[in-house]
């Protein structure tokens, strides 16, 4: 969502552009598709019209993926606009929404999430039967999750997404990604992903840890720590197939992931 098209020529930023890097990447056997969506000036969109184009592009061509959209609080932070996206029916519905459970700091911006923000936005995708995608950056947004649970604005089971290497954050080392993991409740189904030059250390210690794998360029541009070329989200999700192969891990079928995850 911060990424211009100065900044990579491979950064999707149309409805077209990333409807067809979503499906190019389903064809390689992705799970599911975390989305955010760009104005017409390049800039991150929080209204629902933009998510829907999105998705109904999708949809057109797969039914299975998981769709996940964003309620990033990272630009904007009333609650209105972060929800507006959650109030999609129809063909454009999303099957998950993000959730980030805590205020963070990134290199040069603040993700703003107030307390009665995520607990209502908890609710309302509780209300609405979209599953959240626990966005987690340290363990005081894993403790945060048992508190969302004891009010009973959460319920079971738990999809997580560990974002690491942030400066603000839990680390990309196995120090940090155990004890998020041990302070998780039951049943999560956990994933990994890392900012920057971050990134691919993560993903490689999920992969080996038993984890799932979140990736592409939403977090990182570059095809290497030196950022001697940029990647494309194809390059990103073909190198992460070939590490599974090497680990014996193969990516979750979006069927089994929604009858044992989304109980959709």
């Amino acid at each position: 969502m911060v990424a211009r098209r100065k900044d990579s020529s491979f950064v999707p930023l149309s409805a077209e552009e990333i409807a067809e890097q979503v499906l190019e990447a389903a064809s390689l056997g992705i799970t599911s598709a975390h989305l955010h969506a760009r104005g017409r000036d390049e800039s991150p969109a929080w209204e629902r019209e933009y998510f829907a184009d999105i998705i109904e592009r999708i949809r057109q061509h797969d039914r299975d993926l998981v769709v996940c959209v964003t309620t990033s609080g990272r630009l904007v932070s009333d609650v209105e606009s972060r929800s507006d996206v959650l109030e999609l029916d129809g063909a454009a519905r999303p099957d998950m929404a993000s959730l980030t459970l805590s205020s963070l700091n990134f290199s040069s911006q603040a993700s703003v999430n107030a307390p009665e923000t995520v607990q209502l936005l908890a609710k309302k995708m509780l209300d609405k039967g979209i599953a959240p995608e626990f966005e987690i950056f340290d363990t005081g947004m894993v403790n945060y999750l048992h508190y969302l649970i004891a009010k009973g604005l959460v319920e079971p089971p738990f999809v997580v997404n560990f974002i690491l290497g942030g400066p603000a954050t839990a680390q990309a080392t196995s120090l940090d990604l155990g004890v998020l993991q041990a302070r998780l409740p039951s049943p999560s189904l956990w994933s990994a992903g890392g900012i920057g030059r971050s990134q691919l250390t993560a993903v490689g210690l999920a992969l080996a840890d038993g984890g799932g794998v979140r990736v592409g360029l939403e977090d990182n541009l570059h095809w290497d720590s030196a950022r001697s070329r940029l990647a494309t989200n194809r390059e990103l999700v073909e190198r992460v197939l070939a590490l599974g192969e090497i680990f014996e891990r193969a990516p979750m079928a979006p069927r089994e992931f929604r009858r044992n995850w989304l109980h959709a």
